[in-house]
């Protein structure tokens, strides 16, 4: 095991915030260095606010010592409480801006303005025990997005679908997603983005882009905010895997999906891939752990026969350039044959791939024997500074892989620390974690608890 409990890049990916088994740790990611450690019990969820002081911290369940039902939001500069929140099941889910705090539970999600912390608006929701929700970094376009049926028969009203929503109505289960206005209090748009159920979404930095991949994690769609126009379909590969990570880099023209595999992809956006963009790269080597590829949640197409590297077996060289140039081919005429289509078969011929890919390193071996499951966390952030993609994998351990935005190709692997190593800092030695998070102001009184009845 790890250790770790709970791992999340903060909203701008300039920092990493972290919760173990006996507290929490905040590690800055360029220069890599922990800059902050509280050893105070189980820490479950351990959210930032930017690159501020103020943090949200949730126990772990099953522990004596901390509750997975009670919030609670620290200073960390002045190392006070501010406030206590007590909810009436586990939380599973949290998300802050600069002007909300979202607590998600199983069937309902709480709005709190986070000036004050006073109760803003309280969802209720069909069950989501996945926590799925995304908050738009941007308190200028104040979206939350979350898993919940399409009202019947269209959002004519925003009361009205709210109301469906909460009522558990109808008319399919699946993929639907909700967009909230977190200022409004209102629904402003729903869409049917998969067939299968949402495993994961998220929103760009500046709110105006909603990404949202099913269970079966093939494909990722992208959407605009408010109007919830398909604007991106990418695939990601045929066989079904679990996607736990979704990112937009800051400026919102890269897209990055995790996989329970190690496996990370990214595509661009805008001009260079997507429904709309063209048919993406005609690059035959494997990226990820399949052997075929698809652009529907099911469909296959066969795949030349590469190691996991992209190199070339000696003795396939001539057949694997035979079969490249065959690729190329079928590529064109499955995009000949989809302007011929309709849309909803068409989107099944678009071979819209990633640019660019990289797998992570094997997983550390597990103390006591065994070399670790394949199938693990990671939490990609993609760089505001620098091309670089940053990952956070469950076996404790942060990767940067740098990514050339003009050929795409794999992905080079140029730094790996541990996160959990007390020598984690690489050099750079313990500093006051002023010199790295700006301070938070106090924005409510300190030391008071309520009870979420």
């Amino acid at each position: 095991m790890s250790g770790l409990a709970f791992a999340a890049f903060n909203q701008d990916y300039s920092c990493v915030s972290l919760g173990t088994r006996g507290g929490y740790s905040i590690i800055n990611c360029d220069p890599f260095g922990r800059v902050y450690t509280q050893n105070d019990g189980p820490r479950g969820i351990v959210e930032m606010l930017f690159c501020t002081s103020l943090i949200a911290l949730v126990g772990v369940p099953d522990t004596p010592t901390s509750s997975p039902r009670k919030l609670q939001i620290v200073n960390t500069k002045r190392q006070s409480m501010i406030c206590e929140l007590l909810f009436p099941s586990t939380i599973l889910t949290v998300r802050l801006n600069r002007k909300t705090l979202v607590v998600v539970l199983e069937t309902e999600i709480y709005l709190y303005d986070i000036s004050n912390m006073r109760l803003l608006h309280v969802i209720e929701t069909l069950p989501n025990p996945e926590g799925i929700c995304a908050l738009s970094p941007s308190a200028d376009a104040p979206y939350l997005a979350y898993p919940a049926p399409l009202p019947s028969p269209a959002l004519s009203a925003a009361s009205e679908s709210a109301s469906a929503a909460a009522a558990g109505t109808s008319t399919a289960g699946g993929g639907d997603v909700m967009l909230f206005s977190t200022r409004a209090l209102a629904p402003v748009n729903a869409v049917r983005a998969h067939r299968s159920p949402l495993a994961m979404t998220s929103l760009s930095g500046d709110g105006s882009l909603l990404a949202t991949v099913s269970v079966k994690g093939t494909v990722i769609r992208v959407f605009a905010t408010p109007t919830m126009d398909k604007l991106y379909q990418f695939r990601r590969g045929a066989r079904e895997t679990h996607i736990y990570s979704l990112a937009f880099n800051p400026a919102g023209t890269l897209l990055a999906a995790g996989s329970e595999r190690g496996t990370v992809h990214l595509w661009k956006i805008g001009g260079g891939n997507g429904k709309n963009a063209g048919s993406g790269s005609s690059r035959a080597s494997v990226r990820d752990d399949s052997s075929v590829t698809g652009s529907a949640e099911g469909d296959v197409q066969p795949q030349p026969d590469y190691d996991v590297n992209g190199s070339q077996e000696g003795k396939k060289g001539m057949s694997t350039v035979l079969r490249r140039r065959s690729l190329n081919l079928t590529s064109s005429l499955t995009r000949a044959a989809a302007s011929y289509l309709p849309s909803s078969i068409a989107e099944m011929w678009e071979p819209t791939r990633d640019f660019a890919f990289f797998r992570l390193p094997p997983p550390v071996p597990v103390q006591g024997g065994g070399s670790g499951s394949l199938d693990r966390r990671c939490v990609v952030g993609l760089s505001a500074t620098t091309p670089h993609a940053m990952v956070i994998s469950s076996d404790g351990y942060f990767y940067v892989y740098s990514i050339d935005l003009e050929k795409g190709g794999e992905c080079v692997l140029v730094k790996q620390y541990s996160l959990l190593e007390s020598s984690a800092d690489g050099g750079i030695g313990r500093r006051a974690i002023t010199s790295v998070l700006a301070e938070y102001a106090a924005v409510v009184p300190f030391g008071f608890i309520l009870d979420i009845p």
